[in-house]
């Protein structure tokens, strides 16, 4: 269906995108993922060319726009070549409003021309060994001492903790009987700071190249000017930007939903089974077909939600329906993709088990599918 989502501009920035994609990344991705990791120099490589600065203001050598549709275009073209950029979708479209949203005069012009220029990677440290969904019950403690906050505890499933330079802690800083939610601030820690430490990357099913790793706070002496925004208030910072969040992981369900799609195409029209093409077979058609179907509903409302996000009219309501049904789609036609793929589809270095294997977290990251309906029910009054 036709799209009226992007502008000249989105469209000569996807040509920027799927360029650098193409010579800088595919040739090398196959290492990056035996690896586990992509290489710290890619962010500074990205930011000379002013792909990830978009949203940083020109005055501290950014691009002074702040349109979540390039971030949109970053994502649609690392689909389409099949590629992860690390933990690069959480830097950009969780952790950075966060600096451009809360900052103080100072402390923006500290960060914010690192953060454009790919000088500085960030990251967010919320999950608890403990505490996922539950930011209410986060055990990590800053104490007040002096000019500095003394942090400690622990933190994991950490996006891009490996590479972070600047890591955005959410702990609790006072303890409220009567409110959870209360006394949550959020710290920015400086890699080599004494006492933080880095942990193992861990192990997962997909994302390959995304660094996940565990954190540790030791007696972490956090200057008290690190502080992000109103101390106390984290749980209301980071409720403002929960709708991009979840709306950019349907970013990402419905552009690898049609990658996965084009690559089943291309296979079965090459496939060969019981002399005829695999393409031939009527319930190949009929499978592709009804998955070309659900696609492009994905694609109408996530383009709706997007053209909301943009125009700051976005609810948190409609971002969780985004979300899930742009990932319940997702792990459905993902994986019926594989099965049209056969026993190649389960092989690793097979595009379309990346894909799979990418998918399944997108139900679970940003809010589970199971949280999602939670908030999409109490707007009915259920």
């Amino acid at each position: 269906m036709h799209r009226t989502l992007f502008e000249e501009t989105h469209e000569d920035f996807r040509l920027l995108v799927r360029d650098f994609l193409a010579r800088e990344v595919v040739p090398v991705y196959e290492e990056w993922r035996r690896d586990g990791l992509v290489p710290r120099d890619l962010f500074t490589s990205l930011g000379k060319l002013g792909i990830i600065g978009t949203a940083i203001p020109e005055e501290y050598g950014g691009g002074g726009q702040d349109d979540y549709r390039f971030n949109v275009v970053i994502q649609e073209e690392c689909a389409r070549a099949v590629v992860t950029l690390g933990g690069l979708r959480t830097h950009l479209d969780v952790v950075v409003p966060y600096f451009t949203g809360l900052a103080n005069t100072e402390q923006r012009a500290r960060w914010l021309p690192g953060i454009a220029s790919g000088e500085l990677y960030t990251a967010i440290a919320m999950s608890e060994p403990g505490t996922g969904s539950d930011l209410a019950g986060i055990t990590t403690r800053a104490v007040r001492d002096g000019h500095h906050f003394v942090l400690d505890g622990a933190k994991t499933f950490i996006t891009g903790g490996h590479h972070a330079d600047l890591v955005i802690v959410v702990a609790r800083t006072a303890t409220d009987p009567g409110n959870r939610r209360a006394g949550l601030s959020l710290l920015v820690v400086e890699k080599g700071t004494p006492g933080f430490t880095v942990g193992r990357k861990l192990e997962k099913i997909g994302l390959a190249t995304q660094d996940t790793v565990e954190l540790s706070f030791d007696g972490v002496r956090v200057p008290a000017a690190n502080l992000l925004g109103e101390e106390g208030a984290a749980f209301s910072h980071l409720s403002r930007n929960l709708a991009q969040e979840r709306l950019a992981i349907a970013v990402g369900a419905v552009a690898q939903t049609r990658a996965a799609i084009d690559l089943t195409v291309a296979y079965v029209r090459d496939r060969e089974l019981f002399g005829k093409h695999l393409s031939d077979f009527q319930n190949t058609k009929f499978e592709l077909a009804a998955m070309s179907a659900e696609l492009e509903a994905a694609q109408c409302l996530l383009d709706t939600a997007v053209s909301a996000h943009v125009k700051r009219d976005l609810t948190p309501v409609d971002a969780a329906r985004t979300k899930l049904f742009c990932t319940e789609t997702q792990g459905r036609v993902v994986d019926r993709c594989l099965q049209l793929h056969g026993g190649y589809g389960y092989i690793l270095e097979s595009p379309i088990a990346r894909l799979y294997g990418d998918a399944r977290v997108t139900r679970i990251y940003g809010g589970t599918s199971e949280v999602m309906k939670t908030i999409i029910s109490k707007s009915l009054g259920l």
